[in-house]
């Protein structure tokens, strides 16, 4: 494997993410698929889910994955699974409503009740968010804060229009990883060309373009010295899914287009580059730049906060079984191992 891509250099690092979510919670769908309907719907999550977490194993790769609450809630095996595997888990909210839906009490409701969820399922500490659908808000960012969040991954810099990402005045200036106040924002990768930043994260570009381009688009980014950050959902490497009639043409293609492809192509991606969870990257840059602050990419200090800890288990008692730990059992472990 070529040094450029599997090799150790702190600047040359890859984040692996995924999107714990079900077909159903796509907001592309939702006009034929509303909220309504969603506990009706058949959970498929967890079929896909363990593929992914064998396709990992077997790559050696750990992962941040951000855990929708409302999912977490009808599996919590695979909760433990996930965290049991060795990867972060992190929080994609409770019930995939848009923040700019929301409101800054709701969406405080919401989080919290998945943050608490989560590390109740897990038992660790869940440090990192990111919105459904990439929909951050400016105030978004401090109700996480006050939470107990460390770091967001949820802003997606690119120069193409999307209806529902989020566009932060206070992180237009942004660098891939960079501090705002106490929380640690580590930015969707895009691809620069001329004066265009293209989305080259995942999603449905990683379906679009052709792997070796795709690997080529990385390289650069991750050879101009900044980290790179993927994600991906486990509906994308389900075929198996419902197809839905009564689509229109462009929310077909966004859902549909090339799903079939989507596993070979991870399974390439997984083995072509270095990976780190997301805690790992902006560990790393806090080592990097010191930890009084830093801004991958950017120059001087940036204000400080709280660091975040090379691991996020908060592993329980060895005597505790694995499905069953009491709730007084998981507060001990967390009043140890919390950092």
């Amino acid at each position: 494997m070529a040094a450029d891509e599997r090799g150790g250099d702190s600047k040359r690092t890859a984040a692996m993410s995924i999107d714990v979510e079900d077909w159903f919670h796509v907001e592309n769908l939702r006009r034929l698929v509303p909220r309504d309907t969603w506990r009706s719907q058949q959970l498929r999550v967890e079929k896909s889910m363990d593929r992914m977490l064998q396709m990992m194993a077997e790559s050696g790769v750990r992962s941040t994955c951000f855990v929708l609450g409302s999912v977490a809630e009808r599996v919590p095996h695979l909760v433990r699974r996930i965290a049991e595997a060795g990867h972060e888990i992190a929080s994609h909210g409770y019930d995939h409503e848009l923040i700019h839906e929301s409101d800054p009490a709701g969406f405080r409701v919401d989080v919290e009740r998945s943050k608490e969820l989560l590390e109740d399922i897990s038992s660790r500490d869940v440090r990192g968010y990111r919105a459904p659908s990439f929909s951050l808000t400016d105030w978004a960012l401090p109700i996480l804060q006050e939470v107990g969040f460390e770091y967001d991954s949820s802003h997606f810099p690119t120069t193409i229009a999307h209806s529902r990402y989020g566009r932060p005045a206070v992180l237009r200036q942004s660098h891939s990883v960079t501090r705002h106040g106490g929380l640690t924002e580590v930015s969707l990768s895009c691809l620069t060309l001329g004066t265009h930043a293209l989305p080259w994260a995942g999603g449905g570009y990683f379906r679009l373009i052709p792997y070796p381009a795709f690997k080529l688009g990385v390289k650069r980014i991750l050879n101009s010295g900044k980290p790179y950050v993927f994600y991906i959902h486990p509906w994308e490497l389900d075929v198996g899914q419902p197809r839905l009639s009564g689509l229109r043409r462009s929310e077909r293609i966004r859902h549909y287009l090339n799903i079939e492809k989507t596993e070979s192509r991870w399974a390439s991606l997984l083995r072509d580059f270095r990976w780190v969870t997301i805690a790992e990257l902006v560990l790393g840059f806090q080592e990097a730049n010191g930890r009084e602050g830093y801004a991958a990419g950017g120059s001087g200090p940036e204000r400080s906060g709280p660091t975040v800890a090379a691991t996020t288990s908060r592993e329980r008692p060895s005597h505790v079984p694995t499905e069953t730990v009491s709730p007084q059992a998981r507060a001990d472990t967390r009043s140890h191992t919390r950092v």
